[in-house]
């Protein structure tokens, strides 16, 4: 059994294809772990045109990695980009769905089809 610690672990996998950059999230994006997303993407945003979020990985979302997510959200906007969230889980589209958000946000690329 994993202990706390890896179990709340987040992993970013950035890659960047010309204008575009795909960020895969990996485990939780909860308190006390959701800035790390930010501050790994967010000096990526400007210059780039498409920024995808893959949360294929991702197994949990509380209120702040939410806040994270509307967070790049704002910024992306604000510098001209346009933000994706592709494979997002059943949990994670729940927690979007009951916070209205969902429609705020393209999602796009389910079921694994590829993103770029």
């Amino acid at each position: 059994m994993p202990d706390a610690a890896s179990a709340s672990q987040l992993t970013v996998n950035i890659e960047r294809t010309g204008d575009a950059v795909v960020v895969r999230c990996s485990g939780r994006l909860i308190a006390g772990i959701n800035d790390s997303l930010y501050q790994q993407v967010s000096p990526l945003i400007p210059g780039t045109k498409r920024m995808v979020l893959d949360l294929t990985g991702l197994t949990h979302m509380d209120s702040m990695g939410l806040g994270t997510i509307v967070r790049l959200y704002v910024s992306t906007k604000a510098a001209g980009c346009a933000l994706e969230l592709v494979n997002i889980g059943a949990k994670i589209r729940k927690l979007l769905d009951v916070t209205r958000l969902l429609s705020v946000f393209t999602v796009c690329g389910e079921n694994d089809i590829r993103i770029l």
